[in-house]
């Protein structure tokens, strides 16, 4: 393959100007290529590298045209020239014996980062479920005024913590790439300072401490617009259970954001001990500083905080063995970019937990029975999304390293078998849920008017469940590409659009309605996701590459 050499100008920034209205697809494409390149790696190298990767040279004549071969772009160097070619899209010369064994290796590979995942999304729910029942002996009052705290302190951990655990999955998996290439012949460089760790620490450290700050000095104003007054029994020891639990904050953030670190390192298992030791240690507590120390609510909260932070501790010790953990310069601190990224996804989870909301509260308006159906149904489905969610990490940590690689081909490869694994998983919960929700219902009430208008509902939650796999899966490639502003806007759209449905069908269809309001949220999220990956112009160009 040969690129003619441009006097003073990128390849990748050449316009239709320069080619004319004749512009070729082959030429077109290698100028998407390398623009991508670019946009993709601009934190990272610097001016005269991006001119390298394009392939530009500094005194060679303006050539007439671009020559593609069939093959793909190759990094190659000339003895008589300085010209260098970035890595090909596609290797269209791979054997269909060496695909077959790389697909394999990709499934294999998801998962066993999938595997350990779903476990530590399982871990912090069921800890969260021990205290629950830890504090439902010291009696009614006392849970419902914990259930209030908790709900505040999970409401403003999701908005502001999840997007941070996402963005650094993505730039760390890059960062590692890059280090890696950088430093490949040196045997020495296992651990190396990576900027993009020291920056989602710091940041982490700074939210958790402002949302500290937040609801310990505002936990009366939180508990007020959760509708306790003053006047309630539940008002203070609500407000001195949130205001315990705010300690736990930074904590909380700094673990989630290790968790994406880890993630980037493509390792899932290091967390999930972290995770389970420390709410093993709450566990533990639980019963001593409640019962023994007879401090009761307060003492339950105190468990939870000192298990978070035993969580973040040992995190950290372990981030250390990988990474080189430095306070950086200014000028290594990737702020930019976390913040423009964490900003999308910031916006893109407020509209998610809005539309969650509106469909719990027009369920609300349908009477006690119909919103403790919902309850149950909700709960239900939010805890089997965990299992999806944990795939479309694992999707997202292997496609942002194969992607900083150049390696396009594995992107591809890692691309489909993460949505056929979606699919699949979908499907088989689907069927499991299905012939045995009516009798899992049980386990939360025993109601049979309840249990009733849950029958009525089932088949919309589980078919639901197989549109809801490949959703969370769309958005783990939308992550693992960096497609953080399609996945923010997209996500606005289908929100608005599902929200005036749920407006609309709970009081036509009662909560069949609502159930098919959140199916439609998903169907749309799913849609957004398809069109885009579908898309010829858009970041998943490679995806269309025919050979």
């Amino acid at each position: 393959m040969t690129i003619s050499q441009f006097k003073g100008r990128l390849p990748c920034r050449i316009t239709e100007r320069n080619f004319g209205r004749g512009e070729s697809k082959n030429a077109m494409k290698a100028r998407w290529s390398c623009s991508f390149l670019l946009a993709y790696r601009r934190r990272r190298l610097s001016f005269n590298n991006a001119i390298k990767c394009c392939g530009s040279t500094g005194d060679q004549h303006t050539s007439d045209h671009i020559s593609l071969s069939s093959s793909s772009i190759r990094k190659r160097s000339d003895s008589n020239d300085a010209s260098v070619v970035t890595d090909g899209i596609l290797d269209s010369t791979r054997t269909p014996l060496t695909s077959q064994s790389s697909l394999q290796s990709v499934q294999t590979e998801l998962i066993m980062l999938a595997l350990p995942a779903i476990v530590g999304q399982a871990i912090e729910p069921l800890a969260q479920l021990m205290e629950t029942a830890f504090i439902g002996r010291l009696g009614a009052y006392q849970l419902a005024s914990a259930a209030v705290s908790i709900t505040i302190f999970n409401i403003i951990s999701k908005v502001f913590n999840i997007p941070l655990l996402s963005v650094a999955t993505s730039f760390v998996a890059e960062d590692i790439s890059e280090t890696r290439k950088e430093f490949a012949s040196d045997e020495s460089a296992e651990r190396q300072f990576l900027p993009s760790v020291s920056t989602a620490l710091l940041l982490a450290l700074a939210i958790g401490i402002f949302e500290a700050s937040a609801m310990y000095m505002g936990s009366a104003v939180f508990v007020n617009i959760m509708g306790l007054s003053s006047a309630s029994p539940m008002y203070i020891p609500a407000q001195k259970f949130l205001s315990v639990r705010a300690i736990g904050a930074p904590a909380v953030v700094v673990s989630l954001a290790i968790q994406g670190i880890f993630r980037g390192f493509k390792d899932t298992k290091t967390p999930v001990l972290c995770l389970g030791l420390g709410n093993l240690s709450a566990i533990f507590l639980f019963p001593i500083l409640m019962y023994s120390y007879g401090l009761g609510v307060t003492g339950a909260a105190i468990s939870t905080v000192l298990s978070q932070y035993i969580v973040a501790i040992l995190m950290i010790w372990h981030l250390n063995k990988r990474t080189v953990l430095l306070l950086p310069g200014i000028k290594n601190l990737q702020f930019g970019g976390y913040l423009k990224s964490g900003g999308f996804l910031l916006g893109r989870t407020l509209v998610s937990v809005m539309t969650i909301t509106l469909s719990t509260s027009m369920a609300a308006r349908l009477g006690p029975l119909a919103l403790a159906a919902h309850q149950i149904c909700l709960q239900v489905w939010l805890s089997v999304s965990l299992l999806f969610d944990a795939q479309a990490a694992s999707g997202q940590a292997l496609i942002a390293s194969s992607l900083a690689k150049g390696d396009y081909a594995r992107v591809k490869e890692i691309t489909y078998c993460t949505l056929k694994t979606g699919l699949f998983t979908g499907i088989s919960l689907a069927v499991i849920l299905g012939a045995s929700f009516g009798s899992l219902a049980t386990l939360f009430t025993r109601d049979k008017e309840v249990l009733r208008i849950i029958r009525s509902v089932l088949l919309l939650v589980s078919s639901s469940l197989p549109i809801t796999a490949l959703a969370y899966t769309f958005d783990g490639l939308h992550y693992g590409i960096s497609d953080f502003s399609y996945a923010a806007f997209s996500m606005m759209v289908v929100g608005a659009v599902s929200s005036a449905f749920l407006l609309f069908a709970s009081s036509v269809m009662g909560l069949s309605g609502v159930w098919t309001g959140l199916a439609l949220f998903m169907g749309l999220r799913t849609g957004a996701g398809l069109l885009r990956i579908s898309s010829k112009n858009g970041p998943w160009f490679f995806l269309q590459e025919r050979h």
